[in-house]
């Protein structure tokens, strides 16, 4: 599969089936076609419309759409998106509020890098906003890097956040989501170590495999049913020439985009032929719930493959971080040297992607903090998606974290809400789970 080949021949077939769709689109919006009583060329039309915008959304990089919040003053403030480090894989932003005295919340978001752009993250930047300065990790896609730019692997992400935590500061409250949840964890610990005044001031882990054996999903499954030789073979390939990229090792996002789909082929079957329908009858908007969904699921990037392979060998199958044997620029990275910074843990009881457990494992990890920094949210009836970004997320869980953070703030940057929530400690919700089960 290493080849360039196989990797256009994958862009062949998606630019195919985007022109099919825009072909269609066209030919069945003649108005010579309403001379025949029959909805066929207007399904025709419909088709080709959802099809043609499914296909070519895979390859657009979403924009943020963030462009004004209010303020307490009860004005509208523009807001810019303003980088404050660049780097060839990743920027950091900052979400800049016009004309708004900077807040006292300083909270750094820390993306995924699993196959979607930081911009999956956009509704948790929104309801941060208004009361928060927030800066989040920008992902570039591996295909638009050039080779000279050199390897990107999982000790260089961490170095990445390492760098971007120096650049904000000690006053900031870091909040990692899915993926990178492991790599924030090992990126404190190191900061610990080397740059104790560079530590965040919190850390949030939501949703993340810290110790992916502590509870099986199909994630874990597949991480152990394939062979780091297999992997490499089946899912690597070369950059194609149309990018700058081209002959760079990666693991291509429309491949993982295609994972995604298999596992809920039905449901999203479903959706496309409901979403034609509506288009016939005239019932569809460019930004409804469909297109506002697909919208981002469908744009994926490319992850280079030093990266995928070592997050997957190191991440998932030896279990590094949950056996604390980390490994970063030849320095052993050890989590119990984290003693500052509170730590609070979000899991969604129905999360099929990161079960819960697998990110409730860092609270043993942290043995040189003390339980009063150690707190833990189990969401009841949420799914993966749902703890950062849903309704769970808007009614329950971000109440609890802005309350954690402000209860670990500075005296002089808290900020805390008038009627704050309680996480739980620890050892209460240890107990809880124990007695469910």
């Amino acid at each position: 599969m290493r080849y360039m080949a196989t990797y256009d021949m994958m862009e062949t077939m998606r630019t195919t089936n985007q022109w099919l769709g825009a072909t269609a689109q066209a030919m069945g919006s003649y108005p010579a076609t309403g001379l025949f009583p029959n909805p066929f060329f207007q399904m025709v039309a419909a088709w080709g419309e959802v099809t043609e915008r499914t296909f070519s959304r895979m390859v657009t990089k979403p924009d943020w759409g963030i462009s004004t919040v209010v303020g307490e003053d009860g004005r509208d403030h523009v807001v810019e998106v303003q980088p404050v480090l660049s780097r060839p894989f990743g920027d950091l932003l900052h979400f800049k509020v016009l004309g708004r005295p900077a807040m006292a919340r300083r909270i750094l978001l820390v993306a995924p890098m699993s196959g979607h752009y930081a911009t999956l993250l956009r509704s948790t930047v929104t309801s941060l906003l208004p009361d928060s300065e927030v800066y989040i990790t920008d992902w570039h896609n591996a295909r638009d890097i050039p080779g000279s730019a050199g390897k990107f692997d999982v000790e260089d992400y961490t170095l990445y956040l390492v760098d971007f935590m120096r650049a904000l500061g000690a006053d900031t409250h870091l909040i990692a989501v899915c993926q990178p949840a492991p790599l924030a964890l090992a990126a404190t610990a190191y900061l610990a170590e080397h740059d104790p005044d560079a530590q965040p001031r919190s850390l949030t882990l939501i949703g993340g495999p810290i110790d992916p054996d502590a509870a099986a999903t199909d994630v874990t499954d597949f991480g152990r049913r394939v062979t780091m030789g297999q992997l490499e073979g089946l899912a690597v390939q070369r950059v194609g020439f149309k990018y700058a990229g081209a002959g760079r090792m990666v693991y291509p996002g429309l491949m993982q985009l295609a994972g995604f789909m298999s596992m809920n082929a039905e449901r999203h079957g479903k959706a496309f032929s409901e979403q034609v329908l509506r288009v016939a009858k005239g019932e569809a908007g460019d930004h409804d719930k469909h297109n506002r969904f697909y919208d981002e699921y469908l744009a994926v990037m490319d992850m280079t493959a030093e990266f995928y392979l070592s997050t997957v060998e190191r991440i998932f199958k030896s279990r590094e971080i949950a056996r604390n044997e980390f490994v970063v620029d030849g320095k052993q990275v050890d989590i119990g040297a984290i003693t500052e910074v509170a730590v609070h843990i979000v899991e969604g009881e129905k999360d099929d992607i990161s079960a819960p457990g697998q990110c409730l494992a860092a609270l043993d990890l942290l043995t040189g903090l003390a339980d009063s920094k150690k707190t833990s949210h189990l969401e009841p009836g949420a799914g993966h998606y749902g703890i950062f970004a849903g309704k769970s997320w808007r009614n329950n869980i971000r109440p609890l974290v802005l309350d954690f953070i402000d209860s670990n703030a500075t005296p002089t940057a808290a900020n805390r809400p008038k009627e704050p929530a309680k996480a739980k400690p620890i050892a209460a919700t240890t107990a809880s789970r124990a007695a469910n089960q």
